[in-house]
């Protein structure tokens, strides 16, 4: 079954706590495929998608972060009116429930495609989902385009 491994990690939510974060791993050479972060109170909160998931782990522990691993579906979307819901009505289909969804910065060589990271409920149920459907799913390989 083909995954990425999402970084998940709790900031404070304040000015600048995002920037001393990316800061740090920008300067450890990791580049930020995709990200989305919510502020909930004094607590923000960071998902995100990142060369080197390991190395990331690493790098935040050491510097006093708490962040988790979390195995998520990295799909294919055409670029274009309906793309995104072909994907929603296979998931739907095979009753998986989407938690969240957000999209990957540009990614070079897929064109007009867009890869869609989505955490659900059941992994497995749609992953198969859309490999039955023939909808293009990314494991580590997406870490290096």
């Amino acid at each position: 079954m083909k995954t990425v491994k999402e970084i998940a990690v709790g900031v404070e939510n304040r000015p600048g706590a995002l920037s001393e974060l990316t800061d740090l791993l920008g300067a450890n050479g990791i580049n930020i495929l995709g990200l989305t972060m919510r502020a909930e109170g004094a607590k923000g909160f960071l998902n995100f998608i990142a060369t080197d998931p390991t190395k990331v782990i690493n790098i935040l522990e050491s510097a006093g972060y708490h962040p988790e691993l979390v195995d998520i579906l990295a799909t294919e979307a055409p670029h274009h009116p309906g793309g995104l819901s072909t994907i929603l009505k296979v998931l739907k289909k095979a009753d998986v429930n989407i938690d969240y969804l957000y999209t990957s910065i540009d990614q070079h060589g897929l064109g007009d495609r867009t890869v869609i990271l989505i955490g659900v409920d059941k992994l497995q149920e749609a992953h198969d989902a859309l490999e039955k459907e023939w909808i293009r799913t990314f494991g580590e390989e997406l870490y290096n385009f």
